[in-house]
């Protein structure tokens, strides 16, 4: 499943409308008034804009994360809706204090360009789990919609620890094995910064402080993949879509295990990289993992009202 997760859907990203610079003159007004309350809305941006009426606009909605739960398997899946301007990289601009203190102008000129009757979508996996991104958000924009995108626990922490390990291989530098991670003395290790990323709990309860609960939606990451188009079907309803994407969107390469994308007659599927294979790990360890996760995973469904189907 761990495969089948990480290996969902395309690496094709969505192309910028029109290739120009920096505009304002498609924002709607309270994004205008927002950018000139934080002093960064300059003539320049108000007067240029696209011949054809597109323009940058703040996001809407925000893929918050988490890390390893099948963020960009998402974006790309929502990014088939023609109503969807979806921003070509990570933008970090809340949990990366470098680029948080460029202001929202920075912030904007990230975004790809967009028509008005579109929905602009940024991805950052790392919000979720950054202390003081809530409050950055909700400073910019307190009727944002969110996006979250969880699973299983334990195997997110595999992951994590996978595209790390392939990280450094591809860079001819040697990583210890996963076991020296999870394991000090004999006893799991909880300062393992993986393992704190997946106590969803802790940061849904942060995020909590400053959003209700109905301004978030919680996708859940094993069924997007072992059947992901009632999912997205989901996603479009919170997101105040219309219903553009459908089951022929998605069909099952054979050939790579997992579901991938059909848009326009073109199939395409997630990169290489995406369905990596994680390492083998002694049984009696998964369950401490199991077990370490069983009382946080309680916690995080009393928090949000639902359980999911992990161990």
């Amino acid at each position: 499943m761990a495969a089948l997760l990480l290996g969902a859907v395309l690496l094709v990203t969505q192309p910028q409308l029109v290739p120009s610079r920096p505009a304002a003159s498609g924002m709607e007004p309270n994004q205008q008034e927002l950018l000139r309350k934080a002093g960064t809305l300059g003539d320049d941006m108000q007067d240029s804009g696209a011949t054809n009426g597109s323009a940058q606009q703040l996001p809407q909605t925000i893929i918050i994360g988490v890390r390893k739960g099948g963020t960009r398997a998402l974006l790309e899946m929502l990014s088939l809706h023609p109503d969807v301007a979806a921003a070509e990289n990570e933008v970090h601009f809340f949990d990366w204090e470098e680029h948080y203190s460029h202001g929202l102008g920075w912030y904007l000129s990230q975004m790809p360009f967009s028509f008005p009757y579109q929905l602009t979508v940024e991805k950052t996996p790392a919000y979720f789990t950054s202390p003081k991104v809530p409050e950055r958000v909700h400073s910019m924009n307190p009727s944002i919609r969110l996006l979250l995108i969880l699973r299983d626990p334990s195997e997110r922490v595999l992951s994590d620890y996978t595209q790390v390990f392939y990280n450094h291989m591809q860079k001819r530098k040697p990583y210890p094995s996963i076991e020296e991670f999870l394991l000090r003395d004999g006893r799991l290790n909880v300062d393992y910064k993986a393992l704190n990323r997946s106590l969803y709990h802790v940061h849904m309860q942060n995020w909590l402080r400053f959003f209700p609960l109905r301004h978030i939606h919680i996708v859940d990451g094993d069924r997007l993949i072992r059947n992901p188009f009632p999912e997205i079907q989901k996603v479009e309803r919170f997101l105040k879509l219309s219903p553009q994407i459908n089951a022929s969107n998605f069909y099952f390469n054979k050939t790579k295990g997992f579901y991938c994308l059909r848009d326009s007659g073109r199939d395409r599927c997630l990169h290489e990289s995406k369905g990596r294979a994680h390492p083998q790990v002694d049984p009696k360890l998964l369950n401490k993992l199991h077990e370490y996760f069983h009382e946080p995973n309680k916690k995080f469904f009393e928090l949000v009202g639902r359980t999911f189907d992990w161990h």
